[in-house]
């Protein structure tokens, strides 16, 4: 069986802790698998069956549920006196007032508790009040490059697929086929039910065309700085009306739905965020690639962008886009005191320092790298290192 190790290690880590663990992510990025995968885990680890308690909220078996009430009622008269029980709920924002119930179960028993869903609205409001410094999140991604050459069993030689990987993306169901037509139909239907449902059912859109064309063009701008006037603008020429506060309320419902990822730019003379022209990169490219109907050769570089953002999220990191003076550095990524910059191109340019340039401008010793997909570019400069693309996502296996 393909095992997800970074998520079941993290789960692992925080194991019969007070701590409520909250897995967040796009839809079908794998939620669920990791959840089965991890229960399955406690019972070879000799937790009893009657000690663990899953539900999928998507189940119609548990249509009468999804009420505070009834969902708690159901989980204490299953629970064991004297024993500690694990629960897992999946997609648990179907449930009205979950929050309420999950902070009763920490309360009321000597419980384990996992809970995941589609939307970013589980880490706010009510849940956040009420569980104040007792719950840590778990986000999960579509497959890394890593994970996506495990599952497909492609060990000799990985940088053979890497293109497939920049045109299909990493979604797990889609991995699993072989035929690109079902797989671009695969890919379609994951967009439009995170749309549809993640993103319009929950938040009752008024204008289907506006959220789409705004999702359509912030795809076909991966990379580019995005301003809401030109996107009213691109809305105008469509004969759709908005303006700029509700542009971005649209942008910030695709972002709670793990469909975009906001990079914003940071001053790295004035040590501050800037508010605007940010970033927004896809959670996947395949996406990108079956919306937009393109070959993954268009706007490459870009894409490449967006595999290198979504990786260092994966890893941990909170990234920005810098400036430093009238120089752009593609990614300045953090952890803790760990600080590393990161540009990245197709290849290095002839009789040029752009890509390398930037970096060395930049007076301090944090890690200082250039990403590359052309592998005979590799080396270093002057400290700073340059990296073939497949290596530097392979990097954890070395």
């Amino acid at each position: 069986m393909f095992v997800r190790s970074l998520y079941m290690n993290k789960l692992e880590k925080y194991k019969n802790t007070e701590f409520v663990k909250v897995i967040t992510g796009v839809r079908r990025s794998g939620k669920t698998f990791i959840l089965r995968m991890f229960r399955d885990q406690l019972l070879k680890d000799g937790i009893s069956e009657k000690q663990i308690i899953f539900i999928n909220f998507e189940s119609m078996k548990y249509r009468n549920l999804l009420n505070n009430t009834s969902f708690y009622e159901y989980v204490m008269d299953k629970s064991l006196d004297g024993q500690k029980m694990y629960l897992f709920f999946d997609e648990i924002q179907r449930v009205e007032g979950w929050e309420d119930a999950v902070n009763s179960f920490r309360v009321d028993l000597n419980a384990d508790i996992y809970v995941s869903g589609s939307n970013a609205s589980l880490l706010s409001g009510e849940l956040a009040t009420l569980l104040t410094g007792r719950m840590v999140e778990v986000p999960v991604f579509p497959l890394s490059f890593e994970e996506y050459v495990q599952f497909k069993e492609f060990k000799d030689n990985p940088e053979q697929i890497f293109n497939d990987y920049v045109e299909e993306g990493g979604f797990p169901a889609v991995a699993l086929i072989n035929d690109s037509e079902v797989k671009r139909s695969v890919i379609d239907g994951i967009y439009s039910a995170i749309i549809l449902r993640d993103v319009n059912e929950r938040a009752s859109v008024r204008n289907d065309d506006i959220l789409t064309s705004i999702a359509s063009y912030l795809l076909s701008e991966i990379g580019n700085p995005i301003s809401t006037s030109k996107i009213t603008g691109v809305l105008k020429n469509e004969k759709l009306t908005s303006n700029a506060t509700s542009v971005m309320r649209y942008i910030q419902l695709l972002e709670e739905a793990f469909i975009f990822y906001k990079a914003q730019r940071y001053d790295l003379r004035g040590k501050s965020r800037l508010k605007t022209l940010a970033k927004y990169y896809a959670v996947d490219t395949g996406i990108r690639n079956t919306t937009l109907n393109e070959s993954y050769r268009d706007n490459y570089g870009h894409q490449l962008e967006n595999i290198v953002y979504i990786e260092l999220l994966r890893r941990g990191y909170m990234v920005d886009v810098g400036r430093y003076d009238n120089q752009e550095i593609d990614f300045i990524a953090k952890k803790g005191p760990i600080i590393e910059y990161y540009q990245v191109t197709m290849q290095l340019p002839i009789n040029s320092d752009r890509e390398v340039g930037n970096l060395k401008k930049l007076n301090d010793n944090y890690r200082k790298v250039v990403i590359t997909a052309n592998k005979m570019n590799t080396g270093n400069d002057a400290g700073i290192e340059i990296i073939y693309i497949v290596d530097w996502l392979l990097e954890n296996k070395k």
